[in-house]
């Protein structure tokens, strides 16, 4: 039976009742046609049908866009701390399950797609780093961290530290500050020196948590790079947007003959530069470059140096209005790269930008080989791995395209 509720509510247009029921979790503020009160920000909120049907309950943020950020659907539901400690075992059972010998290095939470919006956090070994980028999570975070550790601390796992990354602009429009820091919590460290080092793939990284990008390492390409490395043998590789070095200390390890990794950032390629030391891998160099100028300027000179190129760009576009931009960009390099390589060459490439929809990647990426006057052979095409899980009904969780292919 259900409980009676006691949340203030809100109904919303039948637009917005159709984006719930086809398993969407935002409800945005064009669709609330009536509320019940104002509630306070970060408050657990009803979502009800103009026909007074319940829709679902989430945090209320009257300074976002999103002013409801589903939680549950259940109305049977309480949101007290065992709700929260069952998302979280759940989140943690699935990647222990799923990453099986990685899973003391992965993503443990991916908000949405583990039922807690606005809350990423990435395992690094004994140290956690988290970022939050919603209100109803800031509120709560206290008590979610704690079960976290003690959830992890009780299935053996050691937990020494727990680093909040808040340091993105998206905040701002949870009306939240950006700060950045240790979390005091039980048993753990605020002192550690902020560089750790994971193990993936049989590589080893040093892991910046404080100041690298985002939560100073991507795990979202972990079995990606495998792959991308797996066809490496012999080959003499081009990796560019090296990042850490990961594509190309993939490549470097599974027998290519030569990688060149290629940055604009000069920290990047000195980490790029420790990281293949640091595993004793000699067949890498390293080139601080503009990777479009680096493109252009090979293909001029007619260079056919490399048989294998690897593109593995930032995200070009944060938003549906500069869609069309980014596309010119992927479009841009992958032909200039398709150009590049030699018959029988291969190709890896990438977006992570959610809204470049698969379906724009494989239009640009036909019409980049068009404008090569080369044809594309497949040999797979993957996503984000599987910590990184995608919900059918959210798009805004389906982001990685990753493609490996032989040009003909």
């Amino acid at each position: 039976m259900k409980t009676s509720r006691t949340y203030p509510y809100f109904i919303i247009s039948e637009k917005g009742e159709r984006f719930l029921r086809g398993g969407h979790v935002w409800v945005y503020d064009a669709e609330i046609t009536a509320e019940s009160t104002t509630p306070q920000d970060g408050e657990i909120v009803d979502v009800l049908s103009k026909k007074g049907r319940y829709l679902g309950s989430g945090f209320f943020n009257n300074h976002s866009r999103i002013r409801v950020r589903i939680l549950s659907k259940n109305a049977n539901d309480r949101f007290d701390d065992a709700f929260f400690a069952r998302r979280l075992q759940y989140a943690v059972a699935y990647r222990k399950t799923v990453m099986g010998s990685d899973f003391a290095c992965c993503r443990l939470i991916f908000g949405e797609a583990d039922g807690l919006p606005g809350l990423t956090v990435d395992r690094f070994g004994d140290i956690l780093v988290a970022q939050v980028l919603s209100l109803g999570i800031e509120q709560r975070k206290t008590g979610i961290f704690e079960a976290l550790i003690q959830i992890l601390r009780g299935m053996g796992e050691q937990i020494t530290a727990l680093y909040e990354r808040n340091d993105v602009a998206l905040r701002e429009k949870e009306g939240l500050p950006q700060t950045v820091g240790f979390f005091p919590g039980t048993g753990l460290r605020t002192d550690a020196s902020g560089v750790t080092e994971i193990t993936e793939n049989g590589i080893r990284y040093a892991v910046d948590y404080i100041h690298g990008q985002k939560t100073g390492f991507f795990l979202d390409q972990k079995y990606n790079r495998l792959a991308a490395g797996r066809l490496a043998a012999g080959k003499t590789v081009l990796d560019c947007f090296t990042h850490t070095g990961a594509f190309a200390l993939n490549c470097a390890k599974m027998g290519a003959a030569r990688v060149t990794a290629v940055d604009i950032s000069q920290d990047a390629i000195d980490l790029t530069k420790a990281n293949a030391a640091r595993n004793g891998l000699s067949n890498v160099d390293f080139l601080c470059a503009n990777v479009f100028d680096l493109l252009t300027e090979l293909y001029e000179k007619n260079d056919r140096t490399y048989d294998y190129i690897i593109l593995d760009p930032p995200a070009f576009t944060k938003s549906s209005s500069t869609v069309k931009n980014a596309e010119r960009g992927y479009k841009e390099i992958n032909m200039k790269a398709m150009k590049l390589l030699p018959r029988g060459g291969y190709l890896a490439t990438c977006s992570c930008s959610h809204f470049m929809t698969d379906d724009l990647f494989r239009k640009m990426l036909r019409s980049a080989a068009a404008d090569a006057c080369i044809e594309l052979r497949q040999i797979e095409a993957r996503q984000q791995s599987p910590d990184h899980p995608i919900l059918w009904n959210v798009p805004e969780t389906d982001y990685l395209k990753f493609y490996l292919f032989q040009v003909v």
